[in-house]
């Protein structure tokens, strides 16, 4: 991981960029890897004072690149006082440990960035969990390195023995240990998830997810439409911990929304693996609202990589609301024809205004109103099991006492409750 000034008093303040590309994907698309690499990088809080395309033929098991080229950035490190070289390729340990050798620089790839951005933003306990899972699984391979959150230990009675091979193997052992801990800590933390959305399931109540590309406006649209204050950062990776909240619709029906964690390309496996509990919100929804930024030039490969997640998650299958958002940063015409002919159905909005959100809350309306139905209900004095129950499995939206103690109930119920409460529903 990137050290700080309490690691190995250096912070870094200063990054170059490689990214790569060949004869098959070409420079266009490595100069959008690179973009996104450096809005990571941004996320992360660190200025990057330089970006370089390269071209890989064939990588070279030693650099990654041939030594000619190394020696060259090596060189252009140096003379740009810069303090971090940052791949947009994935390196070995090996590799990780000849460039600092080399250079003697801090060297990460796009995977230790994402790692680092995802671990300064995880709060739950399950996120917290989760990436430090993630980081030490990434780590283990990376104990010789120079740049490393693992600092060696000195050894000997008078404290007077260096760092080596038995170090490391302590250092080893220990992270195994402490892997071993973590995953039993996830386990209980997912039995505790498990039941919590069998609860949900239990009141019958339709479940949406948002999803999207990272950064482009789920958490705003969250807010929005439900009057939370979830945060709402220009950053990628502004969420990572899956937030619900309760709907109340146009016709009174209340549904569970769900803000997940937005997708991006080149997502590291081990984040994959240990995010699929939260990406599960996905899965188990009933239906998705899929959120695209149009004002970014790459929402075309955006939409693509968001469905490839779904589809990989086992989700590919759902019904899908495709929300074109941020229209109050691009208003053309040209551009909503393309993307209108390509989906029909998909909903222009800005969720930072308000515009288009009630035609987006008409189009949810119409995914639900076969689940639940609004009933008026007339209790008597001495059937208070009735009132809790509609309370308990439906949302109460008024309620009045008669002279006689009669209490009349206008309750939003899950259509498979309401033979519960058939006796006491008044025709309307």
């Amino acid at each position: 991981m990137i050290d700080t000034a309490k690691d190995n008093k250096r912070i870094v303040e200063r990054a170059i960029l490689i990214g790569f590309h060949d004869f098959a994907s070409g420079q266009e698309e490595a100069s959008e890897h690179l973009s996104e690499l450096n809005e990571l990088m941004r996320t992360l809080g660190i200025p990057v004072i330089k970006e370089l395309n390269v071209c890989l033929r064939a990588p070279s098991p030693r650099f990654l690149l041939g030594s000619g080229k190394a020696e060259e950035i090596a060189n252009l490190a140096t003379e740009l006082k810069a303090d971090c070289i940052v791949f947009d390729h994935d390196l070995s340990p090996s590799q990780q440990r000849n460039w600092e050798k080399l250079t003697k620089l801090c060297v990460i790839d796009r995977q230790e960035v994402i790692l680092d951005i995802f671990a300064t933003r995880a709060t739950t306990r399950e996120s917290v969990i989760q990436v430090e899972l993630a980081r030490l699984q990434y780590s283990l391979p990376r104990l010789t390195r120079a740049w490393t959150h693992f600092s060696r230990q000195v050894g000997g009675k008078f404290g007077v023995k260096g760092a080596g091979e038995q170090q490391i193997e302590v250092d080893r052992r220990i992270i195994k240990t402490k892997i071993s801990q973590l995953q039993k800590e996830l386990k209980e933390v997912k039995q505790q998830r498990s039941t919590q959305r069998k609860m949900r399931e239990k009141g019958d109540i339709t479940h949406a997810a948002i999803v999207g590309y990272t950064n482009a406006g789920k958490s705003c649209l969250l807010n929005a439409m439900t009057g939370s204050n979830v945060l709402v950062e220009n950053k990628l990776f502004a969420t990572l911990d899956p937030t619900t909240r309760h709907l109340t619709l146009p016709n009174r029906q209340t549904i569970l929304l769900t803000d997940t964690v937005g997708f991006v390309r080149k997502l590291p496996h081990t984040l994959v693996e240990a995010f699929k509990s939260t990406l599960e919100e996905a899965v188990l929804a009933d239906f998705i609202i899929h959120v695209l930024d149009i004002s970014s030039k790459y929402s075309e490969k955006h939409w693509k990589t968001t469905l490839s997640v779904l589809e990989e998650l086992g989700a590919g299958g759902k019904d899908i609301i495709t929300v074109f958002n941020k229209t109050d940063i691009v208003d053309d015409a040209v551009l909503k024809a393309k993307l209108k002919a390509r989906n029909p159905d998909g909903i222009f909005i800005s969720a930072k205004t308000g515009l288009g959100i009630d035609t987006l809350l008409s189009a949810i309306t119409l995914k639900t109103k076969d689940k639940t139905e609004i009933v008026k209900m007339r209790v008597p004095p001495s059937r208070h099991d009735i009132v809790s129950l509609a309370y308990k499995n439906g949302k109460v939206l008024s309620s009045s006492y008669q002279e006689d103690g009669v209490l009349d109930l206008e309750v939003n119920i899950p259509k498979s409750y309401r033979r519960n409460f058939e006796e006491f529903i008044i025709e309307q």
